[in-house]
């Protein structure tokens, strides 16, 4: 498990964009098509705190509007929990760092996992970088 970064809800508000912070930090979700991030063969990072969350070669195009991914880099660095809100029982990705809301996975994926790890854009970072 990647080591916990820890701010005060002003330096989150500092750090990050609007979008970002309303992703991150109070659970927001873009509409779909809304956002774009860029492909890379690299690894895709947490935008608040850069920890390495999922692959550039587990991502693929669900049409679902947000980015996608069958698995994550590290299963120590999300963690996944239940999220009931708006009528619906799904489960939700959050960073395992900073407890940043990344979007939610469902099991409607293609092979090998089965997963589809349904990511906000303003979540991530797309780096080219290990």
């Amino acid at each position: 498990m990647p080591d916990r970064t820890e701010k005060t809800d002003a330096e989150w508000r500092e750090s990050l964009t609007p979008d970002q912070y309303r992703v991150l930090r109070e659970r927001g979700t873009e509409r779909p098509f809304s956002a774009t991030l860029a492909h890379t063969e690299g690894v895709y990072r947490c935008a608040a705190c850069g920890t390495p969350l999922f692959a550039g070669p587990d991502r693929f195009d669900s049409r679902s509007g947000w980015p996608s991914f069958t698995d994550v880099a590290d299963r120590g660095n999300v963690t996944l929990h239940d999220d009931r809100r708006h009528g619906m029982v799904r489960i939700e990705v959050a960073c395992a760092a900073c407890g940043g809301h990344l979007g939610h996975v469902f099991d409607d994926g293609p092979a090998p996992t089965g997963l589809r790890y349904c990511i906000n854009a303003a979540a991530l970072d797309a780096g080219s970088g290990q």
